[in-house]
C-alpha cells in the first residue's frame, strides 16, 4: 500500500485521485531505499510502474526540503520523445497538489522556446539526451542546483547510440547528487561504463529480468507461407479477435505503411506509425489511438519505442523481431499492471530459426495456433536440432570402401561432355586390317575417295 510509504500526504492525494492503491514490487522496494538518498541500479521490465517508483521519491524529497530559489533540482533522461511526454505526464498528476512544475525538452520543438522554459526553473525536467546536449553546448541550461538524476530505460539508450550524449549531461551535473537507474537487463554491454562514470556506490535491485517468462501474456505463433498468406492471417485475427487495441509489428517502413492500406481497405480502422512521420503526425497519431478512434496501430520497432498505452491487449508480430530483446520489448506493450495480453507470431520457413532463438532466449516455448481454414502448407522443418533450429536436409554421402579411398577423384566437367557428337562404331573391311568407313544410320556418309 502506498500509505505504508511514508510519503509526503500531497502525493499520498494524488496517487489515490490516480487510483493507485497497490503498489507493485518495483515502487514496494525501490521508493524507500531512494527516500534514503542512495544512488540505485534497478532492473524492471516495461510496465512495470517503475515512473512512480523514481518520480515519487524526488518528489517527496522536495516537498520535505522546499528551496524556492534553487535551479532545477530533478532531471530525467528517456530515449524517446513519446516516452518524455509519459513521464511528464505522470510527473504533473503526482505533483497536482503541490506547487511544483515540471517541463519537457525534446527534439522536433522550438529551441527558442525551450531556452525560457529553462528561465522559468521548472523544479522536474523531462528530456531526450540528443535535444539537452545541443543546450548544454549553447549554454542554455545549468544543473549545478541538480538533486536526483534519473537515467530510465538506460539500456534502450545504449541501443540507440546515445551514450555519448548521456554522459556529456551527467558530467554537467552537481557531483553530489543521487542517481537513479533504471533498466530492463543491467547486463547490457556498455552499461558499465554508465555506471561507473554517474553512480556513487550503487545499491542494486533485480526485481523482474527481462527473460521473464510474462506469464499474464499468452503467447502463440501461426506457421505462415509468405506475405500473401500472413495477409489473409492479419486479416483474420482482426476481424475476429477480441481486443480494446491492437499493435501490429514490421519490420520495415514500407511493409508498416503497405499494411495499414490493405487494412483500411478491409474497413479496419488502422493507423501506422513508422520513422518517416514528423512529430506533429506521430502526435497525431498517438492521440487518435490512446481516444480509440483507431484501434489498430501499425509500427516499426524504431516508431514504436516510448509507447505506453495502458489498455492494448493484442500485439502481432507480423515480422519476426530480429533478436529476444525486441520480442520482449513488443509483447511488453500488452499485458501491463498484471492484465492479461495475448501475443501472436506470424513464422515463415526463413523465419523457423529467429523464432527458436528467441524462444531459448526468453526460456518459453510458443504455443502453436492454426487458424480454420487458413492452415499453410508450411508445418515446420522436417528435423530439428536439440536448440529447435532446423537441421540440414542434406545427407552425408558414405565413403566407398577403404580399397578406392586413395585414388584421384575424377572431376566430372560440362566442357568435357558437351558438342562431342555421336559416336560410331568402327568396322573392318574383309581381306584387311584397315578399318573401313560405311554409311550407317547413326553416323555420316564416308568421305569420297579422290581419283
Amino acid at each position: 500500500m502506498f500509505s505504508e510509504l511514508a510519503l509526503h500526504d500531497r502525493l499520498l492525494k494524488a496517487t489515490t485521485k490516480l487510483g493507485f492503491t497497490k503498489t507493485t514490487p518495483v515502487q514496494q522496494k525501490a521508493i524507500p531505499l531512494a527516500m534514503s538518498g542512495k544512488d540505485l541500479l534497478v532492473s524492471a521490465k516495461t510496465g512495470s510502474g517503475k515512473t512512480a517508483a523514481f518520480l515519487l521519491p524526488s518528489l517527496h524529497r522536495f516537498l520535505e526540503n522546499p528551496a524556492p530559489n534553487s535551479g532545477t533540482r530533478a532531471l530525467v533522461l528517456v530515449p524517446t520523445r513519446e516516452l518524455a511526454r509519459q513521464v511528464q505526464k505522470q510527473c504533473d498528476q503526482l505533483a497536482e497538489f503541490t506547487q511544483m512544475k515540471s517541463a519537457m525538452i525534446i527534439g522536433g520543438e522550438d529551441f527558442k522556446f525551450q531556452k525560457s522554459l529553462f528561465r522559468k526553473n521548472p523544479e522536474v525536467i523531462v528530456s531526450t539526451p540528443g535535444r539537452l546536449a545541443e543546450h548544454i553546448d549553447a549554454g542554455s541550461v545549468d544543473f549545478h542546483d541538480l538533486e536526483v538524476l534519473v537515467l530510465d530505460e538506460a539500456d534502450r539508450m545504449l541501443e540507440m547510440g546515445l551514450i555519448e550524449d548521456v554522459l556529456r549531461i551527467t558530467k554537467s551535473c552537481n557531483a553530489e547528487r543521487q542517481t537513479l537507474l533504471f533498466s530492463a537487463t543491467l547486463k547490457h554491454q556498455g552499461l558499465n561504463d554508465v555506471i561507473r562514470q554517474s553512480l556513487k556506490n550503487p545499491e542494486s535491485l533485480v526485481l523482474d529480468t527481462h527473460k521473464d517468462k510474462h506469464s499474464q501474456i499468452k503467447q502463440q505463433v501461426i506457421l505462415a507461407d509468405d506475405f500473401d498468406h500472413k495477409d489473409k492471417l492479419l486479416a483474420w485475427l482482426l476481424a475476429n479477435e477480441t481486443y480494446n487495441k491492437a499493435l501490429v509489428f514490421t519490420n520495415k517502413k514500407v511493409q508498416a505503411s503497405r499494411l495499414c492500406g490493405l487494412m483500411r481497405y478491409k474497413n479496419n480502422r488502422a493507423g501506422m506509425l513508422q520513422g518517416d512521420l514528423s512529430q506533429e503526425e506521430r502526435n497525431h497519431v498517438m492521440s487518435l489511438f490512446r481516444n480509440q478512434q483507431i484501434d489498430v496501430l501499425i509500427a516499426t520497432d524504431v516508431a514504436a519505442r516510448g509507447i505506453d498505452v495502458s489498455d492494448i491487449d493484442l500485439v502481432i508480430n507480423y515480422d519476426m523481431p530480429r533478436n529476444g530483446d525486441d520480442y520482449i520489448h513488443r509483447i511488453g506493450r500488452t499485458g501491463r499492471a498484471d492484465n492479461e495480453g495475448k501475443a501472436i507470431s506470424f513464422v515463415t520457413s526463413f523465419e523457423w530459426n529467429l523464432k527458436a532463438a528467441i524462444e531459448r532466449y526468453i526460456r518459453h516455448n510458443f504455443e502453436k495456433r492454426t487458424l480454420d481454414g487458413l492452415a499453410g502448407k508450411f508445418k515446420g522443418p522436417k528435423r530439428v536440432k536439440n536448440s529447435g533450429k532446423k537441421a540440414s536436409d542434406k545427407k552425408r554421402l558414405d565413403s566407398k570402401n577403404d580399397d578406392n579411398k586413395d585414388e584421384p577423384k575424377i572431376k566430372n566437367r560440362r566442357r568435357d561432355k558437351k558438342n562431342i557428337g555421336k559416336r560410331r562404331t568402327p568396322t573392318e573391311k574383309s581381306g584387311s586390317g584397315k578399318t573401313a568407313h560405311t554409311r550407317s544410320d547413326e553416323g555420316f556418309a564416308p568421305p569420297k575417295k579422290r581419283v
